[in-house]
């Protein structure tokens, strides 16, 4: 305890050093002045200013300019106006039981097993994976997989698709009263189902968007291409002034579940699960005060040139010609090296200085003392962040990132919350979970929450945002009817779940 203490003292005192010495200096400069005459005055201007004129007008002409200069060129503000996450239908509900026959159906209904499904083996795998993946009996599933026999087809795929944007930004419209015709910039990200036209020029025709509106349709870029919509939407809008921009984040499941033998490839069929987000960004001045949210940085990490990070999330065919996507035995070493230069890039912007000081002492300390100092000093990335929202990507994506920031259990209920409620969403994850701290009432004025997600390629993306009000939960939350229930107790070992109900910040 009296080391905690001594740790917030010196973060105080670092932090605000400049205050602690500025007033003091202040205080004693306002007492000298206090005592000039006007005669000690008139003698300031005839003794100095009037003899060095020629310096001082063009220094402070300089600073004129530029002044100017720079609030002229720095980027606007890009504000977070409101964001919709799509709640599927209730019939659409898939208990872990319903998942398992929705995976025996589809096996079944494979052409190359003639009606027959005898090998209990991957049941017993799917089953071991599904209880331990930390999800619960309430996610969704696609409407196309739940018939009898499922659906998995192309056109059936488009249908999900279909319902999951357009049901997310109908909400979005119908909560900020704007206009489609108003949207200039668009973005849609769906890693693994691009059809022709492009899921962009289905939100064009649906809502009957302006016929010069910019729209870009990002594919392929996995669970972490919601982040790189947001950059490249926030890029946009430092180009082009006084617009909108839409960004929706989406992945298909009813055309990429895998009915293969493979178990590298079968893993995905357990964590995926329907959902969808639309955010609606702004760089207009007054639309600071009706904003949830300033966006305040974004980094992007990429070690795809790593041929080991490369191939540790992969789609293609197993040995029968079924197509997949295989998770490699090296992805958490992958994923855990990705986050770390991710961390390293951001840490520097928004650490306060007491942290960055302890960690320049460290690292200085292990390059002189390599045998005594084992460990850099991990930064307490809390003194920065009030809120954190993990991809919902599985149990243990949230436990190692959990571990290496130091963070306490409720720094993750958003993440296993959802993760419990909706199952991983792919892109769309990290917004269920920010809709999850509001709908707790957490979010308050000056709070900053920390989005970091993980995607193949392999690729670690972050973005941070500021609450410019206390932010309450939007109409028609995803969490509207059943935040009272969480979170949940989850089983370390088996996984399974015990909801507790739990109000507010504890």
């Amino acid at each position: 305890m009296t080391s905690v203490n001594v740790k917030l003292l010196y973060h105080y005192v670092i932090t605000n050093l400049f205050n602690l010495c500025f007033f003091p200096l202040t205080a004693i400069v306002a007492g000298k002045a206090y005592r000039l005459t006007i005669d000690d005055l008139h003698h300031l201007y005839y003794s100095y200013l009037q003899h060095n004129l020629i310096t001082i007008a063009p220094l402070f002409a300089f600073t004129v300019f530029g002044s100017v200069l720079y609030i002229a060129t720095r980027p606007k503000p890009v504000y977070l106006v409101e964001y919709s996450c799509y709640l599927p239908p209730t019939h659409c509900r898939s208990s872990i039981s319903k998942v398992m026959d929705i995976f025996y159906q589809v096996r079944k209904a494979d052409p190359s097993r003639n009606g027959t499904c005898d090998d209990s083996s991957w049941l017993d795998f799917l089953r071991k994976i599904q209880e331990r993946s930390g999800l619960g009996d309430e996610t969704h599933g696609p409407e196309g997989l739940l018939q009898v026999p499922p659906r998995k087809t192309f056109a059936a795929a488009r249908e999900e698709t279909e319902q999951v944007i357009i049901g997310a930004l109908e909400n979005l419209f119908k909560n900020t009263n704007v206009s489609p015709k108003d949207i200039g910039i668009l973005v849609v990200n769906s890693s693994m189902f691009n059809p022709t036209p492009s899921l962009s020029a289905m939100v064009v025709n649906t809502f009957k968007l302006r016929s010069n509106v910019r729209s870009f349709n990002l594919g392929g870029m996995g669970c972490s291409a919601g982040v790189i919509a947001i950059d490249l939407a926030k890029d946009l809008l430092h180009v082009h002034k006084n617009t909108y921009a839409l960004v929706v984040s989406t992945e298909n499941i009813t055309y990429n579940i895998y009915a293969g033998d493979n178990r590298s490839m079968m893993v995905s069929n357990c964590l995926f699960r329907v959902g969808g987000a639309a955010i609606l960004l702004s760089n207009k001045p007054g639309d600071r005060r009706r904003s949830k949210y300033e966006l305040v940085h974004t980094v992007r990490t990429h070690t795809g040139a790593d041929d080991k990070s490369f191939r540790c999330v992969q789609q293609g065919d197993d040995e029968n010609g079924k197509t997949g996507v295989s998770l490699s035995k090296d992805i958490t070493d992958v994923a855990g090296r990705t986050v770390k230069k991710n961390i390293a890039t951001l840490g520097p912007l928004i650490l306060p200085l007491s942290e960055k000081l302890l960690f320049f002492v460290t690292f200085m300390g292990k390059k002189l003392f390599k045998d005594k100092i084992k460990h850099y000093y991990v930064p307490d990335f809390k003194l920065a962040i009030d809120h954190f929202c993990i991809h919902a990507g599985g149990r243990a994506v949230i436990d190692v990132l959990e571990k290496n920031l130091a963070l306490a259990p409720i720094d993750v209920e958003a993440s296993r919350s959802t993760l419990h409620r909706f199952g991983n969403t792919s892109s769309s994850s990290i917004w269920y979970e920010l809709a999850y701290i509001e709908a707790k009432g957490r979010m308050k004025k000056g709070n900053k929450v920390w989005q970091i997600a993980l995607g193949s390629g392999f690729k670690c993306n972050s973005a941070v945002w500021v609450a410019l009000n206390n932010v309450k939960a939007s109409t028609n939350s995803p969490w509207e009817h059943c935040i009272d229930r969480y979170p949940v107790k989850i089983d370390s070992d088996s996984g399974k779940s015990e909801t507790r109900v739990q109000n507010g910040r504890s």
